[in-house]
């Protein structure tokens, strides 16, 4: 097969119909950034779970004189029961779990209540009495926090306690949810891709079909015939591709580097490096795409 000719083929091709290729570079390049961005959700989701499982903290809240369960009969904790608690964490049977802990009493509790609620009207209505003092604890393995929870949860003067983790795993579902929402939209497109190309490729065969019966009449092979009709689906695809990679690097470097990390710097996002590792991903998957499509459609329509 003669590489010069099949590429001159396919160059004629892509300049009689020019606006569908535009059209399926547009399409390609729209549905793989929706397959960008839902991977590097995906990346992002995976990064903050690391970040802050990894800092997720078990409070272990003691009774206050408002407290109604079952271990606060006695209404407030009182200094013998603060000391159970911290016994226990300091026992030969808990200490192997945990990296370490801090106390936090009514006045800390306060303070660190009306930092967060400055501005709130509820912070005017709060004493330092009614807050729980707490024992606050990093365990070596977040996921082993039952582990307290069983020692802990039934000694007298504890409320509760509590794994930060179950906070989190509300905020991720939501997380999760959107991902998939955009990982189906970005099938849909995907798939809009595909049947464009298909399109385009069998609307290109019709309007060459006197040079197709020709060619098939002094004895080119179906490859032959079939080749630069895939290399024009292949082309478009390839460059909605590297517009759909530039347009994940621009969205991890102005917006979420350049403006979500800036202002959101209490936990960890995704970089350059994340946009780098999809960008190849999107021109693999534009490229098969391109190619089983196209292919597809000019083998049935030399079928035909």
């Amino acid at each position: 097969m003669r590489l010069g000719l099949v590429l001159a083929e396919a160059a004629n091709g892509l300049r009689r119909n020019a606006s569908m290729v535009v059209s399926v570079v547009l399409v390609t390049f729209i549905s793989l950034t929706f397959v960008g961005t839902a991977i590097l959700m995906q990346m992002q989701i995976g990064q903050m779970k690391g970040y802050w499982y990894d800092r997720a903290q078990v409070a272990v809240y003691m009774c206050t004189a408002i407290s109604t369960g079952e271990n606060c009969a006695g209404g407030e904790a009182s200094e013998d029961q603060l000391a159970a608690v911290k016994a226990q964490l300091d026992s030969a049977t808990l200490k192997p779990y945990i990296k370490t802990y801090e106390f936090e009493n009514h006045d800390q509790a306060f303070a660190n209540f009306q930092k967060q609620f400055k501005g709130n009207p509820v912070a005017d209505y709060v004493t330092p009495d009614q807050l729980n003092q707490t024992f606050w604890v990093n365990m070596k393995d977040p996921s082993q926090s039952d582990i307290l929870q069983e020692s802990l949860a039934t000694l007298p003067g504890v409320e509760s306690v509590t794994d930060q983790r179950s906070y989190l795993d509300q905020i991720f579902s939501v997380l999760n949810a959107a991902s998939f929402t955009a990982i189906g939209i970005a099938v849909l497109m995907l798939v809009a891709a595909v049947l464009l190309i298909a399109t385009t490729i069998r609307l290109s065969a019709f309007s060459r079909r006197r040079e197709l019966g020709i060619m098939r009449l002094v004895g080119a092979s179906n490859r032959f015939i079939q080749t630069p009709f895939v290399l024009e689906g292949v082309f478009a695809a390839v460059i909605g591709s590297l517009l759909a990679g530039g347009a994940i690097w621009a969205i991890v470097h102005f917006f979420v580097r350049g403006y979500l990390s800036t202002r959101l710097q209490f936990t960890s996002f995704v970089g350059e490096s994340d946009a780098f590792i999809v960008a190849p991903i999107l021109l693999g998957v534009g490229i098969v795409l391109a190619a089983l499509s196209a292919n597809f459609a000019i083998t049935r329509y030399l079928k035909v």
